[in-house]
């Protein structure tokens, strides 16, 4: 045997062992974050359908976080909740023609370790990141502050959970928030999965978000076709998007530890190892 043969062998040999391998997924992320999402899916030998449920669009005004563009000085934190966000706040900014240098003496802090990521990457320096990338994980880090009078900035999808501004408001916090984008409802996608939910080919899907959650189960009207797609094991990225799965009647079936991309990659593949051989699929 040649060494072309050998290396050949031994690729085949890797991919039978991957142990996604044979299953196909569906990744409802929006089309723009859902690269390495799918890379490493794909890398655990799985077959991924993209369906994005949601697009980024921008705010319906912009006026709320113009006003606070022109006033940064007040603030003493800036926190923000998502990578998009983070995003589309910094785009606006150049849009602006506002310096960095304006956001200093400002404290940042981020969600989570992708959120920090992303302030970082434009030159901003993060603070503090929770240990439970939640909302309820910034009220718990900063559980011990005293936050009367501090002059917090938001920046934020036009429609999210209100807890994180109202909990900081209830402890005498000064807070704005401004949207910087709204999430679509999309139907991308939806023909390839019809085709294999009636073939019997989905093992599971997956969601990021509650609104990717509700976005995704508006598009399935038929209630044959709805029944049926809410047979297939469903995998959420944390207990937020696990309780509007449940409320959607979704079989919640993986739910990682740590609210990441990778520890979701991770905790599926934990999940399908559990499963013994021969498990049905979804559907």
């Amino acid at each position: 045997m040649i060494a072309g043969d050998v290396v050949r062998l031994r690729r085949r040999l890797d991919w039978r062992r991957r142990p996604l391998r044979g299953r196909t997924v569906v990744v409802t992320r929006p089309r723009d974050q859902a690269g390495s999402f799918v890379e490493a899916l794909r890398d655990q030998g799985a077959r991924v359908l993209l369906a994005p449920a949601i697009s980024f669009q921008p705010p319906r005004s912009w006026a709320a976080l113009d006003r606070t563009l022109g006033r940064l000085d007040r603030y003493d934190a800036l926190i923000f909740t998502s990578a998009n966000g983070v995003g589309r706040f910094f785009a606006r900014l150049r849009d602006r023609t506002i310096d960095l240098r304006d956001l200093k003496g400002i404290e940042v802090i981020a969600i989570g370790p992708a959120t920090a990521a992303a302030v970082e990457e434009r030159g901003l320096r993060v603070a503090a990141v929770p240990e439970d990338y939640r909302a309820e994980g910034i009220i718990e880090m900063l559980g011990q502050r005293n936050l009367r009078g501090a002059r917090i900035l938001i920046p934020r999808a036009e429609v999210a959970r209100d807890l994180l501004p109202r909990m900081l408001r209830r402890r005498g916090a000064e807070v704005e928030v401004a949207p910087v984008y709204r999430a679509v409802p999309s139907r991308a996608g939806l023909t390839e999965i019809r085709s294999a939910l009636r073939r019997g080919r989905l093992d599971l899907l997956t969601f990021t978000s509650s609104s990717t959650v509700t976005s995704f189960a508006r598009m399935f009207r038929d209630a044959g076709e709805a029944r049926r797609i809410k047979r297939v094991p469903v995998a959420v990225i944390g207990p937020i998007t696990a309780a509007t799965a449940r409320r959607e009647r979704f079989r919640v079936a993986v739910v990682p530890r740590v609210s990441t991309a990778p520890d979701l990659v991770r905790a599926i593949v934990r999940w399908f190892r559990s499963s013994p051989s021969g498990t049905p699929r979804g559907t």
